[in-house]
């Protein structure tokens, strides 16, 4: 049973820039038979443009929500005109658009919901407001074609394990404080290490040259962890003992101890739902290193794990798009007078109506 018995195509913008990262992305989802009205929604996915730009501050420097906000809009129509150009079609062709309604930094998102509701109005489309770590999961399963994975998301401001359960990506493990993408932010930091192209990846960089393990502090409570403390330890010893450790051993140790706590939570929740499938997203999962310690855990248990390269782990404007299609597609739209944004919007407060 359809909902539409002839094809059905769903064209969507996405605008995301809840960090760092200003991306605008655009999709078209196929329905050949049109929108199945009781069933889970497999569209065709095509990606149409997939454009993003960076802020980046100076080496040992952190980015302020302030700075990042000006940098959104000072860029975004730029961006917005090469999305349209790449993907060769004007502002008529497009079904919905979709933004990032949270989780995130406040003036980075506000400044982006703001050109959002602008061009809803101005164009007579309907907004689709989208939760960041549901873009994230999504573009992941369209990219990779996992299944029902166990997920890994891994970023600069999210640590979680996740599962779907009943139309709800249910959180079954998270970071008690800060997440491991702002631990490694902050290291990188004290090391002066470049923001170009990100932080993490140049700790990555540093880690491959390491050879010496040091013993950090390790630490999982049931589900959840916490880097607070690894922190805390990792930049006192780097502060006062420069010349008994090198940036390159302990840039390796603190890699291989937080990938190691996530390992190990995120096989707990395998065995628990009995799933054979990991599938890493965020802007950590590029880390090649943990791509590898995951695999190897999978593999262990006879499963695989699925990743994607940066141009979709990186926050980025297509998930966005990919997301709120999904949604559009049964319905969902945002009204203008709810077009707000918010800092704290959880990824199991989602109602995943695509999902059966």
């Amino acid at each position: 049973m359809t909902a539409d018995s002839n094809s059905r195509t769903i064209i969507a913008l996405g605008l995301e820039g809840s960090a760092n990262q200003l991306g605008v992305g655009i999709v078209k989802h196929v329905y050949p038979d049109g929108i199945p009205a009781d069933a889970e929604l497999r569209p065709e996915m095509i990606e149409l443009a997939n454009v993003r730009d960076t802020y980046n501050p100076p080496p040992g420097e952190g980015f302020l929500p302030r700075d990042v906000a000006a940098h959104h809009r000072s860029t975004i129509i730029d961006l917005l005109h090469q999305a349209m150009e790449e993907a060769q079609i004007t502002h008529k062709d497009l079904d919905c658009i979709c933004y990032t309604k949270g989780p995130g930094m406040g003036a980075p998102l506000q400044a982006v919901a703001l050109v959002a509701r602008t061009l809803a109005q101005l164009w007579e489309i309907p907004l689709v407001g989208t939760n960041h770590c549901v873009g994230h999961v999504e573009m992941g399963r369209a990219i990779t074609g996992a299944d029902n994975p166990i997920v890994l998301y891994v970023s600069g401001g999210n640590t979680q394990v996740i599962a779907y359960s009943q139309q709800t990506y249910r959180i079954f493990g998270e970071t008690l404080d800060i997440a491991i993408g702002n631990c490694l932010d902050r290291f990188a930091r004290v090391l002066k290490l470049p923001n170009d192209p990100s932080p993490g990846y140049n700790i990555e960089q540093y880690a491959k040259r390491g050879t010496k393990y040091i013993e950090l502090p390790y630490t999982v409570k049931g589900m959840d962890v916490s880097f607070s403390g690894i922190l805390s330890f990792i930049e006192r010893i780097a502060k006062n003992g420069p010349e008994k450790y090198a940036p390159e051993d302990l840039c390796y140790s603190l890699q291989e101890t937080m990938f190691a706590m996530l390992v190990e939570i995120t096989e707990r929740a395998m065995a628990h739902i009995g799933s054979r499938e990991v599938m890493v997203v965020g802007g950590v999962g590029c880390n090649v290193r943990l791509q590898e310690m995951m695999g190897q855990m999978a593999k262990e248990r006879g499963g695989k794990v699925f990743a994607t390269d940066m141009r979709y782990c990186i926050d980025n404007g297509v998930m966005i798009a990919q997301a709120g299609a999904l949604a559009f597609a049964r319905g969902f739209s945002t009204p203008i007078e709810d077009s707000w944004v918010t800092q704290r919007f959880r990824t199991d407060q989602v109602h995943v109506e695509w999902r059966t």
